[in-house]
């Protein structure tokens, strides 16, 4: 297997952790966003065994388009063609309404390219650790059951991508119960 390239991966977390710069998560602590992105990469790499450089990078920078002033066209004038459509595979259309955003991500899942599929998963993955780990202290249990609930659909639209990540997402799925 070849060793995964460090240059690009690097420049896609400075880039990331400067557009993310001023965000936080929505957990008690307010911990800097752009510790999601690099958790998303770092799952891949580490328990995905993902050494895809356009994979890492774009799950790198899969929130910069939907979060931040990022353009398309900055992406691809840095990053390539490649990563953008990952990355733009991923991105919500923040101009629709948000039961239309997340009814289209369980649309769209099974159409994804592998490349997509990977960070999506990683994404909801990340996300499910999250609320169990730490939730964002205003969410009630109905809010995050109907997380668990819908990412679950998501999910269930990429499977066959990679059944150790999906194994993984099942895992946290089971620890619904433990939500408070």
């Amino acid at each position: 297997m070849e060793p995964l390239p460090l240059g690009p991966v690097l420049a896609a977390v400075a880039f990331a952790a400067d557009k993310h710069r001023a965000q936080r998560r929505k957990d008690a602590e307010a911990s800097p966003y752009i510790n999601h992105p690099i958790a998303v990469a770092d799952l891949l790499v580490n328990q995905g065994g993902i050494h895809d450089a356009t994979v890492v990078c774009a799950a790198v920078l899969h929130d910069t388009i939907e979060d931040t002033e990022t353009t398309a066209a900055e992406l691809t004038a840095i990053f390539g063609a490649s990563v953008t459509a990952v990355v733009l595979e991923v991105t919500d259309d923040k101009a629709l309404h948000k039961q239309v955003r997340k009814q289209r991500q369980i649309e769209h899942a099974p159409k994804l390219s592998p490349e997509a599929k990977l960070v999506k998963l990683a994404d909801k993955i990340c996300n499910l650790r999250d609320l169990l780990d730490s939730p964002p202290h205003d969410w009630s249990l109905e809010r995050k059951q109907a997380y668990f609930h819908w990412a679950a659909r998501v999910v269930d639209g990429v499977r066959g991508t990679h059944p150790r990540l999906e194994a993984l997402f099942d895992h946290l799925l089971s620890r619904q119960g433990e939500l408070e």
